[in-house]
């Protein structure tokens, strides 16, 4: 299979030895908006770099981890030439667009992959697979945390929609997909306590929510941009019968305050890629496998969708410091 990947940064850059490396892909040719760096890339794995167009013209599927800008016209390029496309969340940056996509897509039958990682990670496999055999009783509350060590850059935040589009819509993705429900009602406050660029494009780094789903279920939410003792992200999952907690093992960013207690005493991830490594890799091979026919989407532009509408109330909740339902923000 012949394979095109537009955009070469860092996740790009990481998608691009994966699929390089996998053993039915015979041809990469990257592209990127920045020539000179899809060359560099090009360059660094010894494969070919093209124009945007070329790349698409010459394959059989894309790879899409150029900025959230460019994806709704890039997996609309793709899917009218016929291919299946994978594309790093989100679909677009506004509801609208995001909408308008999805319909070409689902109209279109192309297979297409949007990047929740999350979903091919081990741990939300086994609480997913726990909690619907009922190891965990009848679920009661849900607490999720995802936090960096330190912020993205200042360039980045701007154009980034926001701490709840562009970091908690893996968190709300993952929520969907673990508890089987839907977010039907979001409260959600932030705070400015670092560098003066958040505030200055609008956003926080420091986030709480509040999340109502649809059988009465409390899931509450926090992040930051600044947590020190490491990468952290994390969801515990109460029920009647036992609590589950995903990314609580060595490298957790802990320490507990009980004497006696060196648990975890692993290092912390300094890093997103080092936590979600195996996942990635797991995520860029299936999308392999959708591209062949061998398997269905494991998460398609309209189960993004839903994560997006639920990150879509969140921030409008922050901006108006008021209850938001998904269904306000929810185009028909």
């Amino acid at each position: 299979m012949r394979m095109a990947l537009v955009g070469t940064g860092r996740i790009g850059t990481a998608h691009a030895e994966v699929v390089l490396a996998h053993p039915e892909v015979e041809q990469l040719v990257v592209a990127d908006a920045d020539a000179g760096r899809a060359a560099a890339l090009a360059d660094k794995l010894g494969v070919e770099h093209a124009s945007v167009e070329a790349a698409l013209d010459a394959a059989d599927a894309v790879v899409i981890a150029a900025a959230t800008t460019a994806h709704p016209e890039l997996i609309l390029a793709a899917s009218r030439r016929g291919m299946p496309v994978f594309c790093e969340k989100p679909i677009a940056a506004d509801v609208a667009t995001s909408v308008r996509v999805v319909e070409e897509v689902k109209a279109s039958g192309v297979p297409t992959q949007i990047g929740f990682q999350r979903r091919f990670d081990a741990g939300y496999n086994a609480a997913r697979d726990a909690l619907r055999r009922g190891a965990l009783g009848e679920l009661r509350r849900v607490h999720a945390l995802t936090a960096d060590r330190v912020p993205p850059e200042a360039d980045y935040i701007p154009t980034s929609g926001g701490i709840y589009r562009d970091c908690h819509v893996h968190d709300f993705d993952i929520l969907r997909w673990v508890t089987g429900r839907e977010v039907v009602e979001v409260y959600a406050v932030g705070a400015n306590r670092g560098a003066v660029f958040f505030a200055a494009a609008g956003d926080v780094d420091e986030s709480a929510a509040v999340l109502t789903l649809d059988d009465g279920t409390i899931a509450t939410l926090q992040g930051s941009r600044y947590n020190g003792g490491g990468h952290d992200v994390r969801m515990e999952l109460a029920g009647t019968a036992a609590t589950w907690v995903v990314g609580l093992d060595e490298h957790a960013a802990l320490v507990s305050a009980e004497a006696g207690v060196s648990f975890p005493g692993g290092t912390t991830w300094d890093s997103f890629w080092g936590r979600w490594t195996p996942a990635y890799v797991a995520e860029m091979n299936a999308f392999v496998d959708l591209a062949l026919g061998r398997r269905e989407s494991p998460c398609t532009v309209e189960e993004a969708l839903e994560a997006f509408y639920v990150a879509e109330a969140a921030t409008l909740s922050r901006h108006e410091h008021r209850p938001v339902t998904v269904a306000e923000v929810r185009v028909a």
